[in-house]
């Protein structure tokens, strides 16, 4: 059977736990937006692919790049909902 020692990190120097938890925050935040972001450009490709409304496409990606940096400075998820569903929209106004 092994040797059941202390636990070495709880003891270890230099260890900073909130430096890791502020890390892991930004980590998630960055992969929320990120994620918002190229669904918004997925949206845009199949508006000016399926239709040929590649300059809504355009607006479309030029907005989702600004909620997303908006998103990243402010920690609010708002604005890149909000370019998600417009583009949503928008893909079923030019589909039609």
């Amino acid at each position: 059977m092994a040797d059941h020692g202390e636990v070495e990190y709880a003891t270890a120097q230099g260890n900073d736990y909130r430096e890791h938890e502020g890390t892991y925050a930004f980590f998630i935040r960055l992969a929320t937006y990120g994620t918002l972001h190229v669904i918004a450009i997925v949206i845009g490709l199949a508006i000016g692919g399926t239709t040929g409304h590649w300059l809504v496409s355009l607006g479309l990606f030029i907005f989702a790049t600004i909620a997303a940096l908006i998103g990243l400075a402010t920690d609010t998820k708002w604005p890149s909902f909000a370019v998600v569903v417009a583009g949503l929209l928008a893909l079923l106004a030019v589909s039609h």
